[in-house]
């Protein structure tokens, strides 16, 4: 019987360790790649108490699916399905329209064109433009911005290269059209 339990003892300490290293696996990803989550905050929430919630779902979200994780893809490509998913369903459920508050210079060279507006004002109108953008078109745009080809927006969203193509143009024709009517 000693025996038997000193197997399962040898085999707990096994299985810590493994957890153990794991824990430290996902702390090092989060933290090299924390502005990648912090980007889909930013887009998808109205205030700091509304980004810091999502960060805190969005983490969980990616602990949870940490031990499905098979390296088939990249970590942020996988990084950002996690994100996406958590706040695409978030923002479904509050059904109320996030603001978009932090969006990368990319985006603002969109408009930037436009020499009636200073930066502020060109910032403030991209913002109410991506703020009427659905869900879905928001996190094609960020991950556009982020200079995802779009096989890997594809892979990201569970839609097809194709149809991202497609998605991408009209998604820059809307913002555009917006904008030239000052939303």
């Amino acid at each position: 019987m000693a025996a038997f339990f000193f197997i399962f003892e040898r085999k707990n300490v096994t299985v810590l360790l493994i957890i153990r290293q794991m824990q430290q696996d996902f702390i090092k990803i989060a933290n090299e790649n924390q502005n990648l989550i912090l980007k889909v905050c930013n887009m998808f929430s109205r205030n700091e108490d509304d980004k810091k919630d999502l960060f805190q779902d969005i983490l969980i979200q990616l602990w949870k699916s940490y031990p499905s994780f098979r390296n088939e893809s990249k970590v942020t490509t996988w990084m950002y399905r996690v994100a996406l998913n958590t706040a695409i369903t978030g923002y479904r459920r509050k059904k109320s329209k996030p603001a978009g508050e932090s969006i990368s210079d990319e985006v603002i060279q969109l408009v930037s064109h436009d020499t009636r507006y200073e930066k502020s004002e060109q910032s403030e109108l991209l913002y109410k433009a991506i703020n009427k953008l659905s869900a879905i078109e928001k996190s094609i745009i960020l991950l556009y911005l982020e200079n995802y080809s779009s096989d890997e927006i594809s892979d990201i969203t569970g839609i097809t290269s194709g149809n991202v193509r497609v998605k991408i143009n009209r998604i820059k024709a809307k913002l555009k059209k917006m904008l030239e009517h000052r939303i």
